[in-house]
């Protein structure tokens, strides 16, 4: 489980320049100073993780990661538009700055209303009233990044850039990214408000690339509880690493202190990747070929031959393009990702066709030996006459802010930060 502390700080008084990056003169933030010390916005309890309230934010792992899923996302990836390293460092502040008080349950800043009537609010306020909804942010920087504010020497040798794999068909406004922020919440509201602030807040630095929204989470890291199901109707991530077993997390997606460079210790690698269902053709599909392609019955979703869902499979009794024996660690020397995907559902294609699927996230201790033998492994999979990926990135994902001092990327920045 994340390491995390309960007690999130005090929100600062901003001081010339707010969050939303508007200029301040002295003396109009002197007259409205009362009113917006006493008037943040902040009237929810952010009680515990418990109906609704928060998990907490610091901890030597970043949460969203082995935490339990949430039901609803929004995924957004950045670019960088600033050329400058110490406005990067600042806007990274700035952002955990937020995030801490976002997943307490809390307005940005000042708040949404009380504040100068001159000033935008430094809140959008669409979440007051709400409860924190479990939500957690997960900031990743991507391979883009590297090149530039001279981290060359700093991009691991983990954080490759994905090769191109059969039947890819991958839009290039979806894909990529100099930085990721995934927000996943109980309500979905809670998380589109916390991206929206953050984008505010990167104004003039950072740019919305892409975003996906994502409900009907598809995997689950809570040991026993329901596996969910996809948009084909069939449980997914069975098998899925639980956020209690400590041994295989340590084994399969934090990255230890050999694997290097030494900022990224206690961090993780995400691959993303939006994948389209042909669902109308789907649904058209024969019960028994369904099955057939999953290698599992779609009531129980046992694998073939078994009786329950989560009895061991007997990989040889499957189609030998059945997707699960296919997917399965034993079938590709071990490998083995920690999944936390959603469905979507994007309107349609123009031709009467939905445009939904699975927005695909796994995270590894190294993506060249998780996701990509793995999907190099799916060529011949069956499903695939169903799907096509059409979006992709992969984004380092650092280790957690510790404390009130800490802020996001500082293992990477701090040295000329």
């Amino acid at each position: 489980m994340t390491d995390t502390d309960s007690t999130p700080p005090a929100p600062s008084r901003r001081a010339l320049i707010g969050w939303g990056g508007a200029g301040l003169a002295l003396g109009a933030a002197a007259a409205g100073g009362a009113a917006a010390m006493t008037r943040t916005g902040n009237d929810v309890d952010p009680a515990g993780a418990a109906a609704g309230g928060a998990i907490a934010f610091h901890g030597a792992r970043q949460a969203g990661i082995a935490t339990p899923v949430q039901d609803r996302l929004h995924f957004a990836a950045f670019d960088v538009t600033t050329t400058d390293r110490a406005e990067l460092v600042e806007l990274l502040k700035d952002w955990t700055r937020a995030a801490r008080q976002l997943t307490a349950g809390r307005a940005v800043g000042e708040g949404a209303y009380g504040g100068l009537a001159e000033a935008p609010p430094d809140d959008t306020g669409e979440a007051l009233g709400l409860k924190p909804s479990r939500l957690t942010l997960t900031i990743g920087f991507g391979p883009s990044l590297f090149g530039r504010f001279g981290l060359a020497g700093q991009r691991p040798e983990a954080l490759v850039d994905l090769p191109k794999f059969a039947g890819d068909n991958l839009d290039a406004n979806r894909s990529g990214g100099d930085l990721c922020v995934q927000a996943c919440a109980d309500d979905p509201q809670v998380a589109v408000h916390a991206i929206r602030n953050l984008a505010r807040i990167g104004m003039g630095k950072a740019v919305i690339r892409w975003s996906q929204l994502g409900f009907g989470k598809t995997s689950s890291t809570t040991p026993d509880a329901q596996t969910p199901r996809n948009l084909m109707g069939f449980k997914d991530g069975t098998r899925n690493i639980a956020g209690t077993e400590t041994d295989r997390l340590e084994k399969f997606v934090w990255v230890g202190e050999k694997d290097g460079p030494a900022w990224m210790t206690g961090g993780s690698y995400l691959v993303a990747r939006r994948i389209r269902m042909h669902i109308e053709t789907w649904d058209r599909t024969s019960l028994q070929e369904q099955e057939d392609i999953f290698g599992r019955d779609k009531g129980e979703g046992a694998p073939v031959g078994k009786a329950k869902e989560r009895d061991e499979p007997f990989l040889k009794a499957m189609k030998p393009d059945a997707h699960v024996r296919l997917a399965h660690p034993d079938s590709n020397h071990g490998a083995t990702l920690l999944r936390r995907g959603y469905s979507f559902t994007d309107g349609t294609d123009g031709l009467g066709r939905l445009d939904a699927g699975l927005f695909f996230l796994a995270y590894q201790r190294d993506v060249r030996e998780g996701f990509i033998p793995v999907q190099r492994n799916l060529a011949t999979d069956a499903l695939n006459e169903y799907i096509q990926h059409v979006g992709s990135a992969v984004f380092a994902i650092p280790p957690g802010v510790r404390d009130a001092d800490d802020w996001w990327g500082r293992t990477l920045f701090a040295k000329e930060a």
